[in-house]
């Protein structure tokens, strides 16, 4: 064999062993999300989507905070989509650590709510929606709660949880005090929290999880709380009397996004998967064994399965909208005064 068809195979070989990486790459799809769910995740989405395929799937799992500090250490690597609630996800953005998506790449976008489609600006569509409202025991709260000012009531005396600043919707809780000043919270902080202070002799305690506020209601220390609706069921099977309150506000809208980082190693699998989570028959399954709320316009559900979601044109066209960005700059000084104010 001469020393040229040795060189030539030795540079194919090569070329081979750095082809080899790439192309178990190209079949592998790193997903970085709650880890919620873990069984049901597996058979309704994990499996069906290998099968289809073909690749395999590696998991970061962990809160959002820590998981999107995590990709801003990598630099946007090391994940090919990120499941975040739309708070995060709006700091992502703003960091710069987001691609936008290819909605050519996603026909199954053209199937889910408007709210859901672009909720950030050509980024990452949300998967699932839901709403932060008041849940309440008809059974001891005589007069039924229809308005977020409601909270402020004489009767409601040592009766209510908020949720704490860091939560989700502690923010949020900070905006209504705003309205029950007759204020911008964003702008009139002062007010704001002057409104919080007013109401901080109907508030037992903050909790900083969802499982922390079902044992004050299951407990009897509670009457009322600001809540997500995907708690409700689990409240209603510690306190069969809570309600959802019907508010002639509206509750907020809460959007969990999915986003593709700027370093994502499988940007068209990634999309791929997106678009698979968003399919009409997956957001049925996910909403009938209580994993999400569809965004799907084509899933339809039975009277108590819809009761326990946000879902619904016309539920979905009342709900408020956050703006994130006003709110991520607002949130260290609200953070500070609500930590001087219940005593954190």
């Amino acid at each position: 064999m001469s020393k040229q068809t040795l060189s030539a195979l030795a540079i194919s070989a090569v070329a081979l062993l750095s082809a080899a990486p790439t192309m178990a790459q190209d079949k592998t799809l790193t997903i970085s999300w709650w880890g919620f769910n873990g069984d049901k995740m597996e058979a309704i989405i994990l499996t069906p989507f290998r099968e289809q395929c073909g690749c395999e799937l590696i998991f970061e799992t962990g809160n959002a905070g820590e998981r999107l500090n995590k990709l801003q250490v990598r630099n946007g690597q090391g994940v090919d989509v990120i499941y975040l609630s739309d708070s995060f996800s709006q700091t992502g953005i703003e960091a710069g650590l987001f691609q936008k998506i290819d909605p050519a790449k996603l026909p199954n976008l053209a199937g889910i709510y408007e709210l859901a489609q672009d909720p950030q600006g050509g980024y990452g569509p949300a998967y699932t929606i839901g709403r932060v409202g008041i849940v309440y025991d008809s059974a001891s709260v005589e007069t039924p709660i229809t308005s977020w000012d409601d909270l402020w009531r004489e009767d409601m005396a040592a009766s209510l949880s908020l949720p704490n600043i860091t939560t989700t919707a502690g923010p949020m809780t900070v905006i209504k005090a705003g309205d029950h000043a007759g204020v911008d919270a964003y702008e009139n902080a002062d007010a704001a929290f002057a409104a919080l202070e007013e109401l901080k002799p109907n508030v037992v305690k903050n909790y900083n999880t969802g499982s922390e506020m079902i044992n004050l209601f299951s407990t009897g220390e509670i009457k009322a709380a600001i809540a997500q609706d995907f708690t409700l069921g689990q409240i209603q099977s510690a306190m069969p009397t809570a309600e959802w309150a019907e508010l002639e506000e509206g509750a907020i809208a809460t959007l969990n996004t999915v986003n593709i980082p700027t370093g994502a190693a499988n940007v068209d699998l990634a999309h791929e998967f997106i678009n698979f989570i968003l399919s009409p028959e997956i957001q049925q399954e996910l909403a009938e064994q209580g994993v999400d709320a569809p965004v799907a316009t084509a899933v339809e559900l039975e009277p108590e399965q819809a009761a326990l979601w946000t879902y619904g044109a016309d539920t979905i066209a009342g709900l408020q909208r956050i703006d994130y960005v006003k709110m991520n700059a607002a949130k260290p000084g609200w953070i500070e005064r609500w930590n001087e104010l219940f005593g954190m």
